[in-house]
């Protein structure tokens, strides 16, 4: 079962702020979650009860994870500098 993927409006922004490329990859791998919502690799962040992340490069891409209703909201998309503030 595919999960559905939903991505708040204020991660939206941070994507588009990015250079195209980069963009695209975060965007391709943001749409595997949709079939593999834990990949290798991903982390729980310590303290959240349901937040993930991936990294890509230098970038990182957070998220809630919701197995009951097959929901991963986008939460963050940011360099690795700058998203965890």
């Amino acid at each position: 079962m595919a999960y559905t993927i939903e991505i708040k409006q204020s991660a939206k922004k941070e994507l588009l702020r990015l250079p195209s490329s980069i963009a695209e990859k975060i965007i391709g791998q943001i749409r595997l979650l949709a079939d593999n919502p834990r990949p290798s690799g991903c982390k729980k962040l310590v303290g959240a009860e349901h937040i993930y992340r991936i990294r890509i490069n230098d970038y990182r891409v957070v998220y809630s994870l919701f197995d009951k209703q097959l929901i991963i909201e986008i939460i963050k998309i940011g360099h690795r500098k700058e998203t965890y503030r």
